[in-house]
């Protein structure tokens, strides 16, 4: 069985001769420790732990061109500056991704400001939005045999991202026809943007972006979010399905199960990472929604940290690994990118234990609690 064939055996709940692994993420601190703890230097990760490939179509969907970027303030500890997207952020020097920027201001008030500094650079016609050799590529991925996505774009995620959250709140209910003017712009951008690449190359799967969620909840009411952005999804996602793209996978962040809902019937299929700490549980989602949702993450991130037992402990009593195998429509992945206080023992303790339950799930069913 190829990878692509893999792929979708995996997520349409079929049956793959074994789940399709999806290469993990790992801040770049994580993989610094690792190598002083026995990994080698001289390997690629994803071929060092036996993932699968997928690769994802290289179309810019950004601002382009972006906004300048200029430093404000700097001194050896942090610098304030302007990011690509117009915000302008305080960030510390040392190690910034284990710590949360600073945001000082957004570049989107007004329609004055997405008139003037928006629309210009969501232009689906900009010449570099595609690979400059783009007949070349897509010769070369007709007879892939792994699967091949493309993004499709976000429908609160990147309005927030402009906004700021506080500002997008208020707006909601300010000015609710102006967020919603952007949500349905975004989706024509996306759509005339993606078009000839779906067209051409008949991707795999899609990827939507959103982030959309806290601890607690989303970080926008579900009634908000279905009048003012939930349309513009489903335009989105009705193109991709028109186009024979049926597996659109959603990543956010937090707790997301009032939105699911929300996003199916939009017609995303499929949600990750199920962040554990924010009250995601695969298996309560597989008992209620069943093969309307495929599913990748719920491994908790933060068991990896602790010892084997633990990590045993999450994967057969919490995950229910070998039952969800055995459901279809899901792989196992860490609940967001792999933080470095976990030890490269830990891991690679955890990956071959997943390797071995994959193999044969049945087998490992009598560690399963009944439930």
């Amino acid at each position: 069985m190829t990878m692509r064939e893999r792929f979708w055996a995996t997520f349409t709940f079929g049956e793959p001769d074994r789940v399709f692994f999806m290469p993990h993420w790992f801040w770049a601190s994580t993989i610094e420790r690792w190598h002083s703890e026995g990994l080698p230097r001289d390997v690629h990760i994803d071929a060092y732990f036996g993932f699968d490939r997928y690769e994802v179509v290289p179309i810019n969907l950004g601002l382009l061109p972006a906004f300048d970027y200029e430093v404000f303030y700097e001194d050896d500890d942090y610098k304030v500056y302007r990011r690509s997207d117009g915000c302008i952020v305080k960030e510390f020097k040392r190690r910034p991704e284990m710590s949360m920027p600073q945001w000082l201001d957004f570049p989107l008030k007004t329609r004055t400001d997405w008139e003037r500094d928006f629309l210009p650079r969501l232009n689906p016609h900009s010449p570099a939005r595609y690979p400059l050799w783009w007949d070349d590529y897509v010769r070369r991925v007709q007879d892939r045999d792994y699967p091949l996505g493309i993004h499709a774009g976000s429908y609160y995620g990147w309005i927030r991202n402009w906004m700021g959250v506080e500002r997008l709140s208020e707006m909601i209910y300010d000015d609710p026809n102006f967020v919603r003017d952007i949500a349905e712009y975004i989706s024509d951008f996306v759509i005339e943007t993606i078009k000839p690449a779906v067209q051409q190359i008949r991707p795999d799967f899609a990827l939507m972006w959103e982030d959309m969620a806290m601890k607690t909840g989303p970080l926008i009411s579900p009634k908000k979010f279905a009048e003012l952005m939930l349309p513009a999804c489903k335009r989105v996602c009705q193109f991709l399905h028109d186009n024979g793209v049926d597996i659109i996978l959603l990543d956010s962040d937090g707790h997301i199960d009032p939105l699911i809902p929300l996003w199916l019937d939009a017609g995303v299929t499929g949600v990750y990472p199920l962040e554990i700490a924010a009250g995601e549980n695969p298996v309560a989602l597989r008992k209620q929604y069943g093969k309307r949702l495929m599913m990748f993450g719920g491994v908790d991130k933060r068991v990896l940290a602790q010892d084997r037992q633990a990590i045993e402990h999450h994967l057969f009593c919490d995950l229910k690994l070998p039952w969800l195998l055995l459901q279809g429509g899901y792989t196992p992945f860490v609940d967001h990118a792999v933080p470095p206080d976990v030890p490269f023992d830990n891991f690679r303790y955890y990956w071959e234990l997943v390797q071995q339950i994959a193999e044969n799930p049945e087998k490992f069913m009598d560690k399963v609690p009944a439930s």
